[in-house]
């Protein structure tokens, strides 16, 4: 039970304890922490990531057994990952329905020992090749931390709650260097009631993440895009067409989520090996298709920079929503937010090519199908629009787009109903809680 706030206090300290201000200002508090937390992760995937990279170009034409050892060590860390996610089943996948289940009050969040774990595991999975990305335990990260920092400051239950959703918007923040899309994402996807109370500490912890993600990681966008010029109005036909395919083809990228944990749990498997098997998948993944590996940041900066057959994007395309969907069934850590918009680049990227070969398009607006597909395909998978335009405009630095990504959005979101496609998350969340509609 939460104690009175202030209790004891002289009782004009008290008055202000008890104000909004004083809320705010904590939101702030819990906004630098968590950008600090944040950065370490995203810091230490960088580095991991990088060694991986280093290590499949040092295996090729080496004796048999360096291989081995890279198996065995995977198999050992697919050990440790399924021995977490069976002893801590909080701490699976992305962690971002665990946070709207707690702020339901369908679940518990026990920041202790789920937020060294949660760390701990997210690094090992996506640091040792697996196809799923930082945004979600960032989210889950922020939010345990967000209760971690609460034990000092005692709030009553409304302002636990209003802080642990902003700690959440701080994590998006420190992920993505995009401080206003993670305070949309919470208002469109975890928190059903607004209020000025409410927006007000989003915003001070988002902005103070951002802050110290910006330190570490400079202020620039998270995407290393050219200038580009924005699309004539005789390209809003294929713009809508690109709507309409990223809400189809984000359908098929959830029902193959789904399929895939249901596949998981019919086989017999025990939790504890799940996670070795999209980790051994990845060992010849990472020799044949390393791009598909992965969360999909470098990939998403290559296609910008052209040169990639039509042939070869399909082929990626499909492995990359086939191993996300092996990789995110198995229960460990690890958010689909980086893979969806890698799938995005890569449907906007198809489309552009195919233009381009039709004499439609220029070579060089490409990148502008790229930057469209991968807002539309988080809409169609996400059906959070509104998130889905901010974060790409703030992800990509190129703010000239706005009215293009407007009508993608649009145009996927109402594909998205037509074929009533549900909201992943709401139905992730379903299939943890056992409610009805869950097989989304």
């Amino acid at each position: 039970m939460v104690k009175e706030p202030g209790r004891g206090m002289n009782p004009l300290v008290r008055g202000w304890y008890n104000s909004s201000l004083a809320v705010i200002l904590e939101s702030v508090v819990i906004g630098l922490v968590v950008g600090l937390v944040v950065s370490a992760f995203r810091g230490l995937l960088d580095v991991l990531n990088g060694s991986r990279l280093c290590l499949y170009g040092f295996l090729p034409g080496r004796a048999w057994y360096w291989t081995a050892l890279w198996v065995l060590a995977l198999v050992l860390t697919g050990l440790l990952l399924g021995w977490a996610a069976a002893s801590r089943p909080m701490i699976r996948g992305s962690g971002i329905p665990q946070v709207k289940g707690a702020l339901l009050r369908l679940m518990t969040l026990d920041w202790k020992p789920e937020l060294p774990l949660k760390f701990i595991t997210g690094l090992a999975g996506i640091g040792a090749g697996l196809s799923l990305g930082r945004e979600g335990p960032s989210i889950q990260i922020g939010a345990y931390v967000g209760k971690g920092v609460l034990t000092i400051f005692r709030r009553p239950n409304h302002e636990r709650r209003i802080l642990v959703t902003a700690a959440s918007a701080a994590g998006v923040a420190a992920a993505f260097n995009a401080p206003l899309a993670g305070v949309l994402f919470v208002l469109e996807e975890l928190q059903s009631s607004l209020s000025p109370l409410f927006i007000s500490c989003s915003l001070g912890a988002a902005m103070a993440s951002d802050l110290v993600a910006g330190y570490f990681f400079g202020t620039g966008p998270v995407f290393d895009f050219r200038h580009i010029n924005v699309l004539p109005l005789r390209f809003l036909p294929w713009i809508v067409l690109l709507g309409i395919l990223c809400a189809v083809l984000g359908d098929l990228f959830k029902r193959s989520l789904y399929l895939s944990l249901s596949f998981y749990d019919w086989f017999p498997v025990p939790r504890i090996l799940r996670p070795v098997v999209p980790l051994l998948l990845s060992v010849p993944l990472g020799f044949f298709l390393y791009d598909s590996t992965g969360g999909g940041h470098d990939l998403i900066e290559s296609l910008s920079r052209g040169g990639h057959p039509r042939n070869f994007m399909l082929l990626l395309l499909a492995v990359k929503v086939l191993f996300t969907a092996v990789c995110y069934g198995s229960g460990t850590s690890g958010g689909i937010f980086l893979p969806l918009l890698t799938c995005g680049a890569l449907t906007g990227a198809i489309l552009g090519e195919c233009l381009e070969w039709a004499g439609i398009a220029a070579e060089e607006q490409s990148l502008n199908f790229i930057i469209l597909g991968m807002a539309a395909f988080f809409t169609g998978a996400v059906k959070a629009p509104v998130t889905g335009i901010v974060l790409i405009l703030e992800m990509s630095g190129n703010f000239d787009q706005l009215g293009g990504l407007v009508l993608v959005c649009f145009s996927g979101f109402v594909m998205s109903e037509l074929i009533a496609s549900r909201p992943v998350y709401a139905v992730l969340l379903e299939r943890m809680t056992g409610r009805a509609g869950a097989k989304g």
